[in-house]
């Protein structure tokens, strides 16, 4: 558990009524502040004392002690609370700290964070110590509780054992259980998951959804068995679906699912003007799509589709607060709340020109502070692949009758396989790739072809997966090979190898999944990736999203896991895995 058990212990209260006393100096005062009140729903002007990472004051009167203050002038300026992301994937090549560093420079300061790589990763100890490591970091860090892995895994019993999700459920920083992409099996009885979303409520805590393309009926039972929210509303008619069966809508802007404008314009054309009941995500989106922000530029989008400004602010911040019953905490710029601000150049320009995160200066006059040694995560249980065996030559075999064809970036459907595939190098006119999924301990392999990943691609070997096991793909056997030596040697990785040469890299060192670079030379590595991919062939939108979901059941149509090449829509293993 986290190493106290309340936000703040008695003697520093006592400390924070001491300031307004005048016994105590406030360590910070905004004066001349216009700041946002998210429940009066006005813009307010008056003074904004803080100790320490807390608001003590907000008000007309400013202290009589200023010994050793900062006194910040904000005239000309509007604040707003710092954002809130509900809904972060925080392993997506960048890593929880590189991401939170990189979101509050634009004004996300509170993030909800996935917790499924901490659990495949690291042991439950080792989670947990991260878990409190973020605690004390300067961006304010929450947490999932997920019931499955989003995939078919041998050993998901021991993995997403009863203790194991009760402990995550049972912990102070974990706010939700879910994303529920297993709601399949609990709509189809399974009783065990049904008793965790029970004592998620039990706890007071809330259940994501993950209900894409759900009708009436089905979001009617997921909302009898506990959900709370959903994020997979692709139309505005699905987005009235959802309220009317009471659910709080997530309005999603992601790199694969770039639905917010759409989903504004639909949404005002049925009536619905009303926001309180929802929010913003990005859905933990690839690098290189938060090169133009994070929840800033999603309410720059909401502005420009007619939101008004206070709404759009409050979907960003108090909106999210609320529904997570952490509204004394969060999302409001009044006394008591957390030191998280963001300071504005007028009231439609979301991106602040200085950010206050937890009373820590993380950006000033558009410049960023300096913030946080890198984390060691080996110590956390999250250092480079160790892998202890070699992919050989006699792995390279592939006789399956069908393969796995590419409808979009993420949804993959059967294809027969109905000509020679006896090679070393496919020809260049088969639209085909060898395809391999390999235990990262050895084990076993899955063996299969991909149709219209990229035409031209001779050899990728990547750590990065939904499962952290291990992804093949080329027309080369001999270059898939020497991407796959090149990726053992980096300690994991992504790399593309063609002709006998390594072409790109991108070194994934946390646990074989995360890099440890900062967002901005990681996007940079990202753009390139895309960049030589596109000219091998690949089209989609996102190849991030393409390697992580050829594991993922929880999209349809066909997939490879653990257990062997799954259909998702029948729920049955076609052909098991090979010991190898």
């Amino acid at each position: 558990m986290l190493d106290q058990r309340y936000r703040w212990k008695n003697k520093q209260i006592r400390e924070h009524v001491a300031v307004l006393d005048g016994n105590l100096a406030p360590t910070m005062v905004l004066k001349n502040a216009r700041f946002l009140h998210s429940t009066l729903r006005k813009w307010i002007s008056g003074h904004i004392w803080i100790y320490q990472d807390r608001i003590v004051y907000t008000g007309d009167k400013l202290p009589e002690n200023l010994a050793g203050c900062e006194v910040v002038d904000c005239s000309g300026q509007w604040l707003v609370p710092g954002y809130v992301e509900p809904h972060v994937h925080p392993f997506q090549l960048y890593n929880p700290q590189s991401f939170a560093l990189y979101a509050a420079q634009t004004g996300t300061t509170t993030l909800i964070n996935d917790n499924l790589m901490l659990v495949l990763l690291s042991d439950k100890k080792k989670a947990f110590s991260l878990v409190q490591r973020f605690r004390h970091f300067p961006v304010t860090m929450y947490w999932w509780a997920r019931f499955d892995g989003q995939t078919e895994l041998a050993n998901e019993e021991m993995i997403f054992s009863h203790e194991s999700v009760k402990s995550w459920l049972e912990h102070d920083a974990v706010l939700q259980g879910g994303e529920l992409t297993g709601w399949p099996k609990l709509a189809d009885g399974d009783d065990l998951i049904l008793h965790w979303i029970q004592e998620a409520k039990r706890m007071r805590k809330k259940i994501e959804g993950h209900f894409p393309g759900a009708s009436e009926k089905t979001l009617a039972k997921m909302m009898l068995f506990g959900a709370d929210c959903d994020h997979e509303a692709m139309t505005g008619k699905e987005v009235l679906n959802r309220l009317m069966q009471g659910y709080t809508i997530s309005l999603r802007y992601s790199s694969i699912r770039p639905d917010l404008p759409a989903l504004l314009d639909e949404i005002k054309t049925l009536g619905i003007d009303q926001y309180d009941q929802m929010f913003f995500t990005s859905d933990g989106s690839s690098p290189a799509f938060y090169e133009q922000g994070v929840l800033d530029r999603m309410i720059k989008i909401a502005m420009k589709h007619g939101v008004p400004p206070v709404d759009a602010y409050l979907m960003a911040s108090y909106n999210v607060a609320r529904y997570y019953n952490i509204q004394h905490l969060h999302g409001m710029i009044a006394t008591g709340r957390v030191a998280s601000i963001n300071f504005l150049e007028s009231e439609t320009n979301p991106v602040p020109v200085s950010v206050l995160s937890k009373g820590i200066w993380m950006k000033k006059d558009g410049k960023a502070v300096e913030q946080e040694e890198p984390i060691d995560w080996e110590s956390f249980g999250h250092g480079p692949l160790q892998l202890e065996w070699d992919l050989e030559y006699d792995d390279l075999q592939f006789s399956m009758p069908f393969g796995i064809e590419m409808s979009n970036s993420v949804i993959t459907k059967p294809y027969s396989i109905t000509y020679d595939v006896s090679y070393d190098v496919l020809p260049d006119d088969y639209e085909d790739n060898f395809l391999m999924l390999m235990d990262k301990k050895g084990k076993w392999r899955i063996n299969t072809l991909i149709k219209g990943f990229a035409k031209g691609l001779m050899g990728l070997a990547s750590s990065y997966s939904s499962t952290g096991d291990i992804l093949c793909i080329g027309k080369s056997k001999s270059d898939m090979m020497l991407a796959f030596k090149r990726m053992k040697e980096l300690g994991g990785g992504i790399v593309i190898a063609e002709k006998g040469e390594i072409v790109h890299e991108i070194p994934l060192p946390v646990g074989g999944i995360m890099s440890d670079q900062n967002m901005e030379d990681l996007i940079g590595q990202m753009k390139k990736f895309a960049e030589v991919l596109k000219k091998r062939g690949y089209h989609y939108d996102d190849p991030m999203y393409s390697l992580l979901f050829l594991c993922a059941t929880h999209l349809p149509y066909i997939r490879i896991t653990s257990k062997g090449m799954y259909d998702v829509m029948k729920k049955t293993i076609l052909f098991p895995t090979i010991m190898r």
